[in-house]
C-alpha cells in the first residue's frame, strides 16, 4: 500500500471517529496547492541536466505551511502529497501553529557535485520563491538535504525579498539556525519513547533496542536519513540513558551485539568508513533481518513501508517507535496489534524535528536566540504534553495510539478550518 493510500485511509478512519461532516472531510483532504517545476542546470562538464521539483502545500488553516525538501531519485508526487498531509496532522498533534507541506527534487544527490547541488537548489528556489515565505510556507531539510541546502535557499530567497532568516529552518547556526536542531528529531524520539515506556511501568534503562538507520552520501558528506540524523542521535541518547542497543543497520549493512553496541565507537567507525559495515564491536548480520531481531523496542528510522505483511508476523519487539515517516503499512498494523505490539505513530514520535524547527522560526522572528538547554527543555515539555493529549484521545474514542494521534491532529485542523469560515 503506497504512502498516500495509507495516509488517506488513516485520515478517513479518524474523520469517522470524529463524526466530521463529509464536505469538510473532503475539503481537508485536498491539498491547498500543488507546484511542479522544471529545473535545468549546467553540469560541471558543460552539459545541461533537467530535473523535476515539487512542492505540495497541503493546509494552512492553523498557520504557515511547514515541511521538508528531499533530494532523492524516487521523489514522486503521490509520496510528496502523503508526506505533506502527514505534516498537517503532525504539526497539529505537536500543537505548533503550522500547516503541512512537503517538497523535493527527483535526483540522486550522490551523483551531483557540491556546485551542481548549489545550482539546482538556487534554480528550484527561483521557481518557487513567490510561493514560500515566513508567513506562507517554511521549508526545512529532509532526506538528501541539510543545513547547507537551507543556506542556499535562504540566500537565493533573500535576493528577492531582503534578508529573511525565518524563511527556512534547519539552517547552519551561523545563519540563524537553532542550537539543538541537529539532535531534535532523535531527542524527540527519546522523549516519546520515555513517555510510552513510563505509561507501561518501564523505563529506558535495561530495555533492548534495535535501530534501523539509513545512510545517504551527498558528495562525500555522510548524513543519516531524516533531518537531524534521527537514528544516530536516538541511538546515542538512548545509550546515554542506559538503553542497550543490540542491533543497528544502515545502507552498508547490519551489525548485532546481544551484550550491547558501544554507540560512540560505532559512530566514529561510521564517520571513517561511511557505514556500520566492518565494525569490530558487533557481528555482521543480513540487513533484511534487522527488523525481526529479538529486542524490546524497535525503532525504524529509515524509509517508509519497511514493516509490511511479509515481515510483521516475525517481529519480536514489544514496542515500535516510528522515527521514520510511514514505516508501517496498515496491513502490518493490524497483524502487530493482534500480537499486542504497541506502535507509537510517526506523526507523534518523530515530531521533535518540526517542533524545534518552530523554535528556530520563533527565534528568527524575535531576533533573539535561546541557549541549548532552553531548546531541549521546551522540546521535552511539548513531547510530554503531546503524549498526554494523544492518550486522552485514545480514551475518548477507545482507539489505539495511531488513531489517537490522527484524531487529535485532524480534530485540531478541522476546528481551525470551521472557525475561519471554510464555507464562505
Amino acid at each position: 500500500m503506497n504512502a498516500l493510500v495509507a495516509t488517506n485511509r488513516n485520515f478517513k478512519l479518524a474523520a469517522r471517529l470524529l463524526g466530521l461532516d463529509s464536505k469538510l472531510e473532503k475539503s481537508l483532504l485536498i491539498p491547498f496547492r500543488e507546484i511542479k517545476v522544471e529545473c535545468t542546470i549546467p553540469k560541471d562538464d558543460g552539459t545541461l541536466a533537467s530535473f523535476v521539483g515539487f512542492r505540495i502545500q497541503h493546509d494552512n488553516a492553523r498557520g504557515p505551511m511547514k515541511g521538508g525538501i528531499r533530494y532523492h531519485p524516487e521523489v514522486d508526487p503521490d509520496e510528496v502529497n502523503a508526506l505533506a498531509q502527514l505534516m498537517t496532522w503532525k504539526t497539529a498533534v505537536a500543537n505548533i501553529p503550522y500547516g503541512g507541506a512537503k517538497g523535493g527534487i527527483g535526483c540522486n544527490p550522490g551523483d551531483l557535485s557540491i556546485s551542481e547541488l548549489e545550482r539546482l537548489t538556487r534554480v528550484f528556489t527561483q521557481k518557487i520563491h513567490d510561493l514560500i515565505g515566513i508567513h506562507a510556507d517554511v521549508p526545512a531539510p529532509d532526506m538528501g538535504t541539510g543545513p547547507q541546502t537551507m543556506a542556499w535557499i535562504l540566500d537565493e530567497y533573500s535576493k528577492f525579498h531582503g534578508h529573511s532568516p525565518a524563511v527556512v529552518t534547519g539552517k547552519p547556526i551561523d545563519l540563524g539556525g537553532s542550537l539543538g536542531r541537529d539532535a531534535a528529531t532523535g531527542r524527540g524520539v527519546l522523549f516519546a519513547t520515555e513517555a510510552l515506556l513510563n505509561e507501561h511501568g518501564k523505563n529506558i534503562a535495561g530495555q533492548r533496542f534495535v535501530i534501523q538507520v539509513q545512510v545517504y552520501t551527498v558528495s562525500g558528506y555522510i548524513s543519516f536519513q531524516g533531518f537531524g540524523n534521527v537514528g544516530s542521535w536516538a541511538a546515542r541518547l538512548i545509550g546515554e540513558k542506559g538503553g542497550k542497543i543490540v542491533a543497528v543497520s544502515d545502507i552498508s549493512g547490519a551489525i548485532k551485539n546481544s551484550k550491547g553496541i558501544d554507540v560512540p565507537s560505532l559512530l566514529k567507525h561510521v564517520k571513517e568508513h561511511r557505514g556500520v559495515k566492518g565494525f569490530s564491536g558487533g557481528d555482521s548480520i543480513d540487513s533484511n533481518s534487522i527488523l525481526i531481531e529479538d529486542c524490546d523496542v524497535l525503532i525504524p528510522a529509515a524509509l517508509g513501508g519497511v514493516i509490511n505483511r511479509e515481515n510483521a508476523n516475525d517481529i519480536k519487539a514489544k514496542f515500535i517507535i516510528e522515527a521514520a515517516n510511514h514505516p508501517t503499512d496498515p496491513e502490518a498494523d493490524e497483524i502487530l496489534s493482534k500480537k499486542g505490539v504497541v506502535i507509537l505513530p510517526d506523526i507523534y514520535a518523530n515530531s521533535g524535528g518540526v517542533t524545534v524547527s518552530y523554535f528556530e522560526w520563533v527565534q528568527n522572528i524575535q531576533g533573539f536566540m535561546w541557549d541549548e538547554e532552553k531548546v531541549n527543555n521546551e522540546l521535552k515539555t511539548y513531547m510530554t504534553r503531546g503524549f498526554k493529549d494523544v492518550k486522552e484521545m485514545c480514551r475518548t474514542h477507545n482507539c489505539d495510539l495511531r488513531m489517537g494521534a490522527f484524531t487529535l491532529g485532524v480534530n485540531r485542523v478541522a476546528r481551525a478550518t470551521v472557525l475561519r469560515g471554510w464555507e464562505a
